[in-house]
């Protein structure tokens, strides 16, 4: 194992709902992992400090923290950092200051869990379906959580370029009367002519496919734990729902990007699903392209496994960082 000459590397993996942190002490070693609620913080910075000063950071790391990566999930453009589904903003020089900090790199989350993908292991994903996925070419991913993240990573040279998209946020288009059903009853509730794919594919897209369903309100979480214990039908048929407009989408990124490297899926929601993902629609919707049918069958679909993929990610992206800075 070899450590780092400038000690332990702080990664940090930000979301809506959850803030996941750990110590990187090599390449590939990951330490002190810790999850953290959001909502527990005021904002970043308190975050990032509670962890620094925790017992498990204190050993690992009794020294100054030098080096950091975040993976937020927010668009990152500039030095303004203002969360979409949550309400942290801060700027990344003042933090970088305040932490005293040599190397702060900020990058979207679905960026940074694209770099991971040429690291996974065969076991820490699952295929689903056929497919078989070409040597260098595009890989797409997108990954239903709080939010809808969407990115890929194309081959230049012996590289890999992620992807920094907020394709989450296009145009939710129906497929049948049912999905029909969702838009129409979300164009009444937000009286907005634009209803992104992440209205539907989160954890409260889920809540609004229930309603539409059934006139009645229901959790994400009860949703998904009815729906897995079969003790609802309508819960059932929301998950199930949830899965066909989910690998529609998949398909319409995997058709924009080309991603005959394969079609990736993370985020929290899917792996909590188990069986009813696996017998779910999923893959025939992602294939349902007409024409183009043919072309969508060759290419596979991977349901990431692996807990904290997004650290392995953004540890690269902060190593290519501080080699490019030197």
């Amino acid at each position: 194992m070899t450590l780092f000459n400038s000690g332990p590397r702080l990664l940090a993996d930000i979301g809506g709902t959850n803030a996941r942190f750990a110590l990187q002490t090599s390449p590939q070693q990951f330490e002190a992992v810790t999850v953290y609620s959001t909502a527990d913080f005021t904002n970043a910075r308190a975050a990032i400090q509670t962890y620094l000063s925790s017992a498990a950071v204190q050993v690992a790391c009794p020294d100054q923290v030098r080096h950091m990566g975040i993976a937020i999930a927010n668009p990152v453009d500039g030095d303004t950092v203002n969360m979409t589904n949550h309400h942290w903003s801060f700027s990344i020089n003042q933090l970088r200051n305040e932490l005293n900090l040599e190397t702060l790199l900020v990058v979207n989350d679905f960026a940074a869990l694209a770099m991971a993908l040429p690291h996974l292991l065969p076991s820490q994903r699952v295929q689903i379906g056929g497919g078989v996925a070409l040597p260098n070419r595009t890989v797409g991913l997108i990954g239903p959580g709080t939010g809808l993240g969407v990115s890929g990573i194309v081959p230049i040279g012996d590289r890999w370029a992620a992807l920094a998209s907020e394709g989450g946020h296009t145009t939710f288009a129906p497929n049948n009367s049912t999905e029909l059903g969702i838009l129409q009853l979300l164009w009444r509730e937000r009286g907005d002519d634009h209803i992104s794919a992440e209205r539907i594919l989160s954890g409260s897209g889920l809540e609004t496919i229930y309603r539409a369903l059934s006139n009645q309100s229901l959790s994400a979480a009860d949703i998904t734990r009815h729906a897995i214990d079969a003790s609802c039908d309508t819960c059932a048929k929301t998950v199930s729902c949830f899965c066909d407009v989910l690998g529609a989408v998949a398909g319409n990124v995997a058709l924009t990007l080309g991603a005959t490297g394969g079609m990736y899926i993370g985020g929290g929601i899917v792996p909590r699903l188990g069986r009813l993902f696996d017998q779910s629609s999923f893959r025939k919707r992602f294939e349902a392209k007409g024409r183009l049918s043919p072309y969508m069958a060759r290419i596979p679909t991977y349901l990431i496994t692996e807990e904290h993929p997004a650290f392995t990610g953004v540890a690269a992206m902060l190593a290519d960082q501080m080699t490019t800075s030197r």
